[in-house]
């Protein structure tokens, strides 16, 4: 029995073991609320509320989950709550869901319900939530689109300062009513407790759920191989990502012995089944209650709990499970392994202790469990006095991340002397288990604590942890120098209380030094945004200008928007899954799929030989082929397309297929290797303005570098979604899919069925974010999917996981930038700038984008640039926000920077100097004026005060060592077209109906952006008519046909000029029916105009912006106007690990008249913290044979809530006029992701005031992404002298920079 959302369910068979929470709410309940997101419980999307009743408290227990990862089985006798049951639009929506929609905090809306559900849990455990709690609860919980700070804003409103209510009726709060005002649930009432084991069995897996400590020890005699699952958050992802596979699983359900909390006189017993959170929990109150002395080792865990994974993992994983695991990069092993835990295990034969020490966690079978054991609970010894315990780890993401390196140090004195009596030190991350260092800390055993003994011991710990240059998760050299910088600290730590215990015997610190020891803390976060100020003239019901709601944000925060894989199940509806190629390069020797065929369900299986003909589609210039015919030309490929009755199925028998290669010469990987091979795929592009050559001549002083930038996964929230249905009739197709390009995916159908167009239909409601990776490839799986439809005349439906997306879909181009500049010794005039750059595999049109906005914001009189596309072994990459800018620029912005080190100035001075000045000409000759980008960085110097803050951060650099601030200021100009007159196009629907009420459709998709919003705002002014009167049902080719992408910045811009010039169509043919009855309601001119026989529906088209480009003069007007801006980001490093944090960032744009201020700051700020994440953590990892390693959110770091900038201030520019525009306002979709880059330089700053400090002054390159190993690694200090380095060749690393 079950308790979904109000509902009850009791189980008249057995559900099968295999079955998950997620699928099981989707498929079976129709409860799509619950989103799919990745499957491994990163990211939040399917966040639901567990509630169970204990005991032992005799209260209940709510707490987050991952849906994803909940066994149905596992959830007997307990509530689990949805987003949909708490609140809706059909009875009342939850305070949670409006303020999250009216605070603007959704943009796509697929990670919403997820963010609801996770502070609706906070609330019903804590009603008046701190910000610290607040923080904490969404640390599980990702958002590729808002930046999070209009989510925290929404979430402020709950804290003790504000209510938790907006409306109190009766003086009683919705919260103390259960849910939504529903009667809460109780235990007993509702669910009855069945005394005994349960058991499930499906067709593979047998479920025991035994209640008894005794019955648990039953089966595990009886079964010593299955594991003991408490939260599936080991064992679950285990069996989906690396096809473990356990015929039976033993799952306690509630053993009071299991959650045990015992205080002794020793130290604190802990059961094996409390859940990490509890065990937080448990530890902040002993902490409290104990003298700091004897809880040095529940401080230490309490670090490191603070940061383990998200809420929802630490609600579900349980502490014996993380100890019993074992994984390499547990946080909580190396602390529990030096602070002498035991381990209480327990069988039929009787009682056993062990130590948690380095014998156990290599599993030696002398120090191991034996397989009839299981692990009762956990002695943690009280720390004593003189004993001092640390924590430290570092990873790619200040939290939920796995660690990089993590540690755990333990010192014992006995007494004042500083003498070591006793010394522990363990490492995880850096072996296939937690390392413990037993033999370096014997040899330190009777030494002093002092600057000898630690030299000693950085190079004794060096020597016995070996790491191998080919060591897997690479970073060996950060990780070597991560082992010694954290032993590094530990002395700094112990040092600093021996001298506060002692003062007279033990010597303080430097004062410089003393930073080394403090974390980078994230304040409070605050925010301040500055809209523009509506004209007196405007009408007050004039929507245009106004912050107005996204038109589905209440729908996002309810879970009742409709994304493509919440439609419904077709009758006969069948699911493709793809076979894709695992070699780089290789020749296909055969392809047997005799054992697919013969699985159960399994109903065809498509290769290139059943598509023939059809197997290809040119979109641009070369056609690319469906599915692999003879040869694959890298990992990731589509070979062939399983179609089976069900999800699981198809993705078994995919299992099955096998494919023999031959690998073939050359494996091309890197630009570098494309550049050896000359492997391009057309000639380069060449821009030139002035006289290059001669210009080098003349000059001074010339420099020369590189900057190299990785790619980036586009990491939209709802992966690759479609579903194509057969009509039945007339061959006619109708294709539901989440695309930007919904003419593409009708043409490659049409073509692929040998159709014409009018008989494919193509129709999206809205997408979960999209980025520019939702065209090509999209289209390339709707083809397959259609085909298999109309072979076997049944809809089919087809959706990838992330880990397939991530593998297939390709991303952002990686760059490499070769630069030469010249200018004069003095002064930062930058006379004469020849780039090169080169992008890693995929649309040359990005490269030419590149080389067209090359120049950002400056006027160098003498320029060259030359791009070309590179031709590897690596899976396309495709459009993403900004379409080659935010590379191009960044290699500008190196230029700034190496000029400015060079002459002396800040970079800043540099960038001033060479700023466009008001009226100019751009290197393709099109006339700009550039006030408005010299307004912008004058209002962001001023107000990000920024000659102030730079004296405090030269100050504050002086007086630390070992932590750094870096202050940058960049500029932006973007601009804004698509290259031709006709891909800027666009056409609208306009339908008035006799009631009065509106229909709208255009070409745009709503991905997010707030398009449909803003077009219902202009039907609104145009028509003069509340928007409560206009409805948007969404965008099809079978309405409006031909559409452009949905891309580019341009999407409101274009449909908005096409839903005006409908509108205007409409208002001019009711005019005089207007005129004649003024004071008529909108039912009263429709009714008149249909009498009189006056057309109601309009068709308004826009032809697009002037725009043509001659690339063989190098001039045109391939832009209709500039987006202008400046950021300036301040931030933190700490010199020792390579952690940043970004303390402050202010933002002004220039954005015209903004149509929905809320909307594109929304933009702005969005685009802003996904570029933060392009120059800084997001780094993608491929193999020496081109596999892609990071395919999913545990090992692709994109920003999350911890990573917002501590303050952020966003200010636009007053309205500017530009008639061209739709009512002047302009498209702010893309260009913000550039200004991620000022985190980057700031960054660089911090480093090279590290550097200059160390006596290194010489030039700083540093590449993106700016991650923490390259902060650690450039910060060069004794430490990274000390590590042994590998020579390259004699090692095959564990990834290739790409």
């Amino acid at each position: 029995t079950i308790s979904i959302s109000q509902r009850l369910f009791y189980s008249k068979k057995n559900v099968d073991p295999e079955t998950m929470l997620l699928p099981y709410l989707r498929k079976k309940l129709r409860l799509t609320g619950t989103k799919y997101g990745c499957g491994g419980g990163g990211c939040g999307a399917c966040t639901v509320m567990i509630s169970r009743y204990n005991p032992i408290t005799k209260r209940i227990r709510h707490h987050p989950a991952n849906a994803c990862l909940i066994p149905i089985c596992s959830l007997y006798g307990a509530a689990v709550t949805t987003v949909e049951g708490i609140g809706s639009t059909h009875t009342r929506i939850h305070p949670v869901q409006e303020r999250i929609a009216k605070c603007h905090g959704t943009q796509c809306g697929f990670c919403t319900p997820g963010m609801v559900m996770s502070i609706y849990t906070l609330l019903r455990n804590h009603p008046e939530p701190t910000l610290d709690q607040l923080t904490d609860a969404l640390g599980g919980n990702l958002c590729r689109c808002t930046g999070y700070r209009p989510i925290i804003d929404a979430c402020k409103t709950f804290c003790k300062t504000s209510g938790c209510c907006q409306s109190k009726e009766n003086g009683v709060c919705c919260l103390d009513q259960g849910i939504n005002g529903l009667p809460e649930f109780e235990e007993g009432s509702k669910v009855r407790h069945e005394q005994g084991t349960r058991v499930f069995s499906g067709e593979r897996m047998m479920w025991f759920s035994p209640v008894t400590l005794k019955e648990l020890l039953e089966f595990k005699f009886k079964y010593p191989q299955a594991p003991v699952v408490m939260g599936n958050t080991s064992v679950g992802p285990e069996v989906k990502f690396k096809g473990v596979f356990h015929p039976v699983i033993i799952s306690p359900d509630r053993i009071e012995e299991l959650s045990v909390v015992n205080h002794a006189y020793n130290g604190l017993t802990l059961g094996a089944g409390l859940s990490l959170a509890q065990v937080k929990d448990i530890l902040a109150d002993v902490v409290q209650k104990l003298p700091e002395e004897k809880t040095q080792m529940y401080h230490a865990l309490l670090k490191h709990l603070g940061t383990l994974a998200g809420s929802q993992i630490r609600n579900m994983a349980s502490l014996g499970g993380h100890i019993i695991s074992r994984h390499p990069d547990s946080d909580l092993n190396p602390i529990l392994a030096v602070g002498n835990c035991t381990l209480n295990l327990l069988s039929k034969e009787g009682k056993r202790q062990i130590p948690l020490n380095e014998q156990f966690l290599s599993k030696c079978p002398n120090a191991d469990l034996k397989p009839q054991e299981i692990l009762v609970s956990v002695n943690i010894p009280y720390s004593r006095k003189w004993e001092f315990v640390s924590a430290f780890r570092q990873a790619q993401r200040q939290e939920n991340a796995l660690a990089i390196v993590n540690s755990g140090m333990r010192v014992f004195f006995g007494e004042g002397d500083g003498i070591i009596r006793e010394l522990c030190i363990s490492y995880g991350g850096v072996g296939p288990t937690t390392i413990c260092t037993k033999n370096s800390c014997q040899k330190l055993i009777g030494r002093c604590w002092n600057e000898e003994m630690l030299d000693t011991a950085c190079r004794l710990v060096l020597d016995e942890v070996s790491l191998l240059g080919s060591a897997p998760g690479g970073k060996v050299e950060f990780k070597r120098t991560l082992i010694i910088s954290f032993l590094f600290k530990f002395y700094l730590e112990v040092s600093q209380i021996l001298k506060k215990m002692d003062p007279v015997h033990y010597p303080s610190l430097a004062d410089k030094y003393e930073s080394a020891l403090e974390d980078l803390h994230s304040k409070h976060h605050c925010s301040t945004l500055k809209y523009q100020n509506i004209g007196p003239k405007q009408h007050p019901e004039d929507p245009i200008g106004h912050p107005i709601m996204h038109l589905s944000g209440v729908k996002h925060a309810t879970g009742e928007a409709i994304y493509c894989d919440d439609m419904p199940l077709v009758d006969q509806e069948l699911f493709l899954t793809f076979v894709t190629s695992s070699r780089a390069h290789a020749k296909i020797v055969s392809i047997d799929l005799s054992e697919a065929l013969s699985m159960p369900g399994v109903v065809d299986i498509m290769t290139a030989e059943h598509l023939g003909d059809i197997n290809s589609f040119c979109f641009f210039t070369e056609a690319e082929k469906f599915l692999a015919t003879d040869k694959v030309f890298c990992v990731g490929q589509l070979v062939c397309a399983v179609l089976a009755d069900s999800e699981v199925q198809a993705k078994r028998a995919a299992k099955r297929v096998k494919i023999v290669y031959q690998d073939l010469e050359p494996l091309i990987l890197t630009i570098e290797e494309s550049i050896q091979h000359n492997s391009f795929f057309e000639p380069e592009r060449k821009l030139e303005y002035g006289n290059v050559d001669e210009a080098f001549k003349v000059v001074d002083q010339i420099l020369e570098g590189e900057i190299h930038m990785g790619g980036q996964e586009h990491f939209y929230m709802e992966t690759q979604s479609m579903l194509v249905v057969p009509k039945g009739e007339d061959q006619e197709m109708d294709v539901y899919v989440s695309t930007q390009f919904p003419k593409y995916i009708q043409d490659i159908v049409a073509s692929t069925l040998k159709l014409p167009a009018n008989k494919v239909m193509c129709h999206v409601r809205r997408v979960g974010g999209a980025f520019g990776g939702k065209v090509l490839k999209t289209g390339i799986i709707a083809a397959v999917t259609a085909f298999a439809a109309n072979k076997h005349g049944r809809a089919v439906r087809c959706v990838l996981e992330r880990g397939e997306d991530m593998l297939i879909t390709g991303g952002r181009h990686p760059y490499l930038g070769k630069y030469k500049v010249s200018t004069r010794r003095q002064g930062g005039r930058i006379y004469v700038v020849d780039i090169t750059s080169y992008q890693c595999t995929g649309q040359p049109l990005v490269i030419e984008m590149g080389l067209l906005k090359m120049d950002n914001a400056y006027k160098f009189p003498n320029l060259r640039c030359r791009g070309s596309a590179c031709r590897t072994n690596l899976p396309s990459n495709t459009a993403f926000r900004g379409f080659g800018f935010p590379q191009a620029a960044l290699i500008t912005e190196s230029c700034i920077t190496e000029v400015a080190a060079k002459c002396g100035l800040s970079p800043e001075k540099v960038r001033i100097i060479n700023m466009y000045k008001e009226i100019d000409q751009t290197p393709y000759k099109q006339e700009i004026n550039a006030k408005n980008l010299i307004q912008c960085w004058r209002e962001c110097m001023a107000m990000s005060s920024y000659s102030l803050r730079k004296v405090a951060v030269e100050k504050f650099n002086a007086e630390n060592y070992w932590k750094k601030k870096g202050l940058a200021m960049v500029p932006l100009k973007y601009p804004v077209g698509l290259g031709s007159r006709a891909a800027g196009q666009a056409a609208a629907l306009v339908h008035i109906y006799l009631d009065g009420s509106v229909l709208v459709t255009h070409g745009g998709i709503e991905m997010g952006q707030g398009v449909h919003t803003k077009m219902i705002q202009v039907v609104s002014r145009e028509l003069r008519m509340p928007m409560s009167n206009v409805h948007l049902r969404g965008t099809s080719t079978e309405t409006v046909p031909n559409a452009n992408i949905s891309g580019g910045s341009v999407v409101a811009d274009l449909n908005g000029l096409a839903v005006k010039d409908a509108c205007q169509t409409l208002l001019k043919r009711l005019e005089p029916i207007i005129s004649k009855n003024p004071k008529g309601t909108w039912k009263d001119w429709a009714q008149t105009a249909f009498d009189e026989s006056i057309s109601l529906s309009a068709v308004g088209y826009f032809r697009g912006y002037e725009s043509d480009m001659n690339w063989e003069k190098g001039e045109g007007h391939p832009f209709e106007y500039f987006v202008y801006g400046a950021a300036c980001s301040e931030v933190e490093i700490d010199c020792l690990t390579g952690d940043h944090k970004n303390i402050r960032t202010d933002i002004v744009m220039d954005v015209g008249c903004s149509i929905n201020p809320a909307i594109d700051v929304g933009q702005i700020e969005g685009a802003f913290i996904q570029g933060m994440g392009l120059y800084t953590i997001e780094e993608l990892n491929y193999s020496p044979q081109g596999i892609l390693h990071t395919r999913g959110p545990d090992q692709y770091k994109i920003p999350a809530i911890c990573d917002m900038p501590t303050e952020l201030h966003i200010v636009l520019l007053p309205p500017s006029q530009n008639s061209n525009t739709l009512y002047s306002s302009k498209g702010l979709g893309e260009s913000g992701v550039f200004l991620g880059c000022s985190v980057f330089f700031a960054i660089h700053d911090a480093v090279s005031a590290a550097r200059q400090e160390r006596g290194l002054h010489g030039p700083l390159s540093l590449n993106s992404p700016l991650t923490p190993e390259k902060i650690r690694m450039a910060c060069e200090d004794k430490f990274t002298k000390m590590i042994p380095r590998d020579e390259p060749g004699s090692y095959v690393p564990w990834n290739v920079p790409i």
